[in-house]
């Protein structure tokens, strides 16, 4: 499955004496090669010392082993650590279409950042415990999604709970072939042992309809080389913490109250602590990791130490053996080109969020909110609220099909009535008034559907997948139903039309003038990277 590359050609050296921040989020956000406009701009002197941030890591190991010989030989030894895997195993009828360019030609990046739990290895089995869980099947315990906007002016980072219940889809194993059968009400974690990382990916897809560019996979060795390469990134705990429990639960992060720099295992630590940190939950631990990786944006943003080259090239090499990446960022070149996108984006304008959830049980479960949130990172929204203008019209929770409608009278529709009102009740025979509508219209195979109406604020048709995504459009376009309120569910097994209590009546639909509120859902619990107050609180419990 994972497997080494030696890709791409040996950059050109141009210069190695200027302070670098291109492998800034190499650590901690994920790396892509991505198609944005780079957008030069100042003076000659501004446009050479940009040009001197390129290749951070590389350009400075061709000055340490001498000449452009051993140069190249280090850059390929860099590409051959790089392990790669497919991006995703799921079905095509599961996936999400793919991300339209904006009018100036930019495209936004969303790169799923995946943190193993295998102990495959003596080392990985030493820092996850649980010696009777060697050699299992690796859970994702860590997920994040990192979108970064169109024009490279923001970025936004949505953390899934481990222990979320979704539908994991349909996913093949590209090396031997092991078919994994679709799964509901599953945790998100599960899909990493069902093929490999690319499951983890299409299970996001699924239920997000975001499409996903790359993903990057990391281990807990893997952490602590990364955060041992990276140095000490400054945390704060609002009292003394030992996260430690009397049978043996815990990760042993033992801190006194105040900030401290961490790297290395006490990194490994702090990012897995669950018990100690407030509630001892996963949602916790989220914002324990999103902590941690602010500060780590800033310390590197605004210090020159990895302008020695001892220690870019110590990072170069931590971080192209300590992650797993798709296939489309399986070169030292792709990975910077990523990088180069992602330092654009100004600590200011970095956002982390927790998708919106409730409990069920000991798990939870994506909320209301959470389909918002998913919809402003589709739009490509800004989540801190920033942004000059609104998205634009054309933008749509429901992308413009890859797969074309069916003609209209191939295209079976199931009309629902969801009318209901307190104050009114349901507007009875709607469903069947609307589905001789569509007839008439020529849709043959409409059907209304009999059970008892519910209740939608507004007329919405939903579809369960990319395949029937066209058709669910088309079926919009002519009752004139807005393309924001066309949205991909798992909640209905074909196109269903629900015609809502803004369509009580008559033949035509006649949509609301009010705007859509693209405000983040406080439940999403959003954290600024520049915001340097952050100190997590410690649970009584666990002080000492």
């Amino acid at each position: 499955m994972a497997r080494s590359s030696v890709r791409g050609s040996a950059p050109e050296v141009e210069d190695a004496t200027s302070t670098t921040t291109a492998d800034q989020d190499a650590s901690e956000d994920g790396h892509d090669g991505g198609d944005g406009d780079s957008g030069a701009g100042g003076g000659g002197n501004r446009r050479r010392r940009r040009r001197v941030l390129r290749w951070s890591a590389t350009v400075l190991s061709l000055v340490i082993l001498g000449g452009a010989g051993a140069g190249y030989l280090y850059y390929e030894h860099l590409n051959a650590n790089i392990k790669s895997e497919d991006l995703n195993l799921g079905d095509a009828k599961d996936r999400a279409a793919e991300t339209k360019a904006n009018a100036a030609g930019q495209k936004a990046l969303n790169i799923l950042l995946i943190g193993s739990d295998a102990r495959d290895t003596a080392e990985n089995q030493k820092l996850g415990g649980a010696r009777d869980t060697f050699g299992g099947t690796p859970l994702a315990d860590v997920q994040m999604l990192l979108h970064v906007s169109a024009d490279r002016s923001n970025m936004s980072v949505v953390s899934m709970p481990r222990d979320t219940l979704l539908d994991i889809p349909k996913c093949t194993d590209p090396d031997d072939g092991t078919v994994y059968a679709a799964r509901t009400r599953a945790m998100t974690n599960e899909s990493l042992g069902r093929g490999g990382p690319g499951c983890t990916v299409a299970t996001w897809e699924k239920l997000t309809d975001i499409h996903i560019d790359h993903f990057m996979m990391i281990d807990f060795a893997g952490v602590v080389s990364m955060a041992d390469a990276i140095g000490g990134v400054p945390v704060c705990v609002d009292a003394n913490v030992y996260s430690h429990t009397s049978d043996g639960k815990g990760s042993g992060l033992k801190l006194e109250e105040g900030t401290h720099d961490i790297k290395g295992r006490q990194a490994l630590q702090w990012l897995r602590t669950r018990y100690g940190f407030e509630d001892d939950t996963d949602l916790a631990r989220a914002k324990a990791q999103h902590m941690y990786m602010n500060s780590m944006v800033r310390q590197l943003r605004s210090e020159a130490k990895l302008s020695n080259p001892n220690a870019l090239r110590k990072l170069a090499e931590a971080a192209t053996e300590a992650i797993t990446v798709d296939d489309g960022l399986d070169s030292i070149k792709k990975m910077y080109d990523l990088a180069n996108e992602l330092q654009k984006v100004p600590t200011e304008r970095i956002t982390m969020t927790t998708m919106p959830n409730r409990y069920v049980g000991s798990r939870v479960e994506p909320t209301e909110d959470a389909a918002k949130l998913f919809r402003l990172v589709r739009e490509d929204i800004a989540l801190d609220g920033k942004d000059t203008e609104k998205a634009a019209p054309s933008a749509s929770p429901s992308p413009t099909a890859t797969d074309p409608a069916a003609p209209d009278g191939e295209i079976a529709v199931q009309v629902h009535n969801s009318t209901y009102t307190d104050a009114l009740g349901a507007a009875r025979g709607r469903a069947t008034a609307v589905k001789q509508l569509l007839a008439g219209k020529g849709f043959a195979r409409a059907v209304a559907d009999t059970s008892p109406a519910t209740a939608e604020d507004r007329t919405v048709i939903r579809y369960p997948s990319a395949d029937l995504q066209g058709d669910a459009q088309r079926v919009a376009k002519v009752l004139g139903i807005p393309a924001s309120q066309v949205t991909r569910s798992t909640d209905v097994s074909g196109v269903t039309l629900f015609v809502g209590a803004d369509w009580r009546s008559g033949s035509a639909y006649r949509p609301a003038a009010e705007e859509t509120d693209d405000r983040t859902p406080e439940s999403a619990q959003t954290m600024n990277a520049s915001d340097t107050s952050q100190c997590m609180h410690v649970d009584p419990d666990y002080t000492w």
